[in-house]
């Protein structure tokens, strides 16, 4: 089976993309999705993130998401030490993800493909890209924030440009350019690719 990564900036709409993927029967393992869940589930994730944050990183059972992103976001050592907490949690629960999956390819969608080294167990990456205007306004409307607020968290990424010189193939979502059509396309040569791969 072949193993596809999609990413792309904050507010590219690579989420946009994976459900279209999705109607076409293909599997998607949502990585944002699945770290929140596993920081809830999985002990030793818990015991370091407390460790490294603080009781109040947690209430109750649940993690609590507000008290750490108020950390994270003005401070870029404190997410990449989250991060590097997170990640490998959320790569070995990918991989074993992808290893219960039937489909020609799946896809494993995350914004931070390169940036957790998640790149070296999939076999392709499709990057999605916006102007980066359309993407902050996207997020501006999204999560009601200001535009600032949204600079900070793209500032905390890496560089767009950079982003989609690393992947494999691309899907425009500019609002200009019809998607369903470009996700078809890359279905169809995604199948082929896969069938042609070594088992």
């Amino acid at each position: 089976m072949l193993r596809v990564g999609l990413t792309g900036g904050i507010g590219s709409g690579k989420s946009t993309v994976a459900k279209i993927f999705e109607v076409f029967g293909i599997p998607v393992y949502y990585a944002d999705e699945s770290a929140k869940e596993i920081m809830n589930s999985d002990d030793d994730l818990r015991t370091a993130i407390i460790e490294h944050f603080g009781i109040e990183a947690y209430s109750g059972n649940k993690v609590n998401r507000k008290f750490i992103a108020d950390i994270v976001f003005n401070n870029p050592e404190k997410l990449r030490l989250l991060n590097s907490l997170i990640h490998p949690a959320t790569m070995r629960n990918a991989e074993q993800w992808m290893r219960k999956q039937q489909k020609p390819y799946a896809i494993k969608e995350a914004a931070l493909i390169f940036e957790s080294g998640s790149e070296k167990f999939l076999d392709l990456v499709v990057g999605v890209s916006a102007p980066e205007m359309l993407r902050i306004s996207r997020v501006m409307a999204r999560d009601e924030i200001s535009e600032q607020e949204v600079r900070s968290r793209i500032s905390n990424q890496m560089d767009e440009d950079r982003k989609m010189n690393l992947c494999d193939m691309w899907l425009i979502n500019d609002e200009q350019q019809p998607l369903f059509p470009q996700v078809y396309e890359l279905h169809e040569k995604l199948l082929v690719i896969a069938e042609k791969k070594p088992t």
